[in-house]
């Protein structure tokens, strides 16, 4: 299977010309010619079958074969807010392991122990956008700009609320307080992990502390971990 991303691709047309950069993947990399058939994601639920009509390197025309909407949807919404790693390879590490698995949207909250306080976004989204291609997914996760932990913990959010960390105290497991089908949202801390201020701050906004188990995971293990109990959870 050849999957091309064309986010500004409409489930309405019936042909479409690939950008410049996926022209050239298509043409000069994979050497595809007049007739074969590619798949497309547009990132918003819509996975494509279209016919090459012109395999130009610049700009190859498609002819859309078919569109199946909503292709793979989960039952379930999952938000991950996450501080970014000190080294930034760890952060991309979890963004693509975490779309691979099943991730809605990705938070980067910056925490008073924080390492590091901004991560450029654009590469972010890029090594995102490699992973859906890769794992096959039509829903492209939405990645935000990094934001002060008290700011997020003032936004709404209609759904179910959790704070990972490390203080002691009682602390729930997901498998016991989720309800399935829902919608998530769960914190984890940096490499310090958050400060007794900020979990109290949490829990005054809703959240509940929960455990990732007894070890003391990194910060990209935990917010892995995270994402894989809660895609595990709700599988049928």
């Amino acid at each position: 299977m050849q999957l091309f991303y064309t986010p500004d691709i409409d489930a309405a047309f019936s042909t479409y010309s690939l950008s410049e950069e996926e022209s050239k993947h298509c043409v000069r990399v994979l050497r595809l010619q007049t007739g074969d058939k590619i798949q497309l994601i547009d990132g918003k639920g819509n996975f494509y079958t279209a016919e090459i009509t012109d395999p130009h390197p610049k700009r190859t025309q498609l002819r859309i074969v078919s569109v199946e909407q909503d292709f793979n949807k989960r039952n379930h919404y999952l938000h991950i807010a996450v501080a970014p790693t000190k080294n930034i390879e760890r952060l991309e590490w979890f963004l693509e392991k975490a779309t691979e698995i099943g991730v809605d949207e990705i938070s980067l909250i910056i925490c008073q122990r924080s390492e590091r306080k901004e991560a450029k976004k654009d590469r972010l989204d890029k090594i995102i956008t490699s992973a859906i291609k890769q794992s096959i997914k039509a829903w492209h996760p939405v990645l935000n700009e990094p934001i002060p932990l008290h700011k997020l913990l003032a936004m709404p959010f209609e759904g179910q609320k959790y704070i990972a960390h490390c203080e002691p105290g009682k602390k729930l497991n997901l498998k016991d307080s989720i309800k399935p089908q829902g919608r998530y949202l769960i914190l984890i801390g940096p490499e310090g992990d958050f400060t007794t201020k900020e979990v109290e701050d949490a829990i005054k906004n809703d959240f509940k502390a929960i455990t990732l188990g007894n070890s003391r995971l990194r910060t990209e293990t935990a917010a892995l971990e995270a994402c894989f109990e809660i895609n595990f959870l709700n599988r049928v």
